[in-house]
């Protein structure tokens, strides 16, 4: 699972993101990175199925319900929904997925790269946004 360096700079280059776990609350991650993403130029879309919209923002409360195709998925949910949340993203066709940390296991990595998808962990993408 070496390509983390090479996947995470290809990734950033993307403009085109759905953030899983989007939240209302703004002292969470799943906020900041939503937004930080958002200010930064990039098409992004939350996901959510907890919440309608996110600063008068539709959230969609899976991967299929968006609007158009994604390049890249960050992941800001618990590794048990994470590890769910792979099956949608192979067979949706997208191959690029950020995990936060917190959102991942041995297992989820594991899946991941079994499903051939390229990944980035061990990065805040909020904190790589922010250099």
């Amino acid at each position: 699972m070496g390509k983390t360096e090479q996947n995470k700079s290809q990734m950033l280059e993307m403009k085109k993101w759905a953030v899983v776990g989007v939240t209302q609350d703004e002292s969470r991650y799943g906020y900041k990175i939503y937004k930080l993403m958002k200010s930064k130029g990039y098409s992004v879309y939350g996901v959510n199925p907890k919440y309608s919209e996110v600063d008068g923002d539709k959230v969609y409360g899976s991967l299929r319900e968006l609007p158009e195709s994604i390049e890249c998925v960050d992941v800001i949910v618990n590794p048990g929904v994470a590890l769910r949340l792979l099956d949608e993203i192979s067979e949706l066709g997208i191959k690029n997925v950020w995990f936060q940390p917190g959102a991942y296991d041995e297992s989820v990595l594991e899946k991941a790269v079994g499903l051939g998808l390229d990944i980035v962990y061990d990065y805040c993408v909020y904190a790589e946004l922010l250099k």
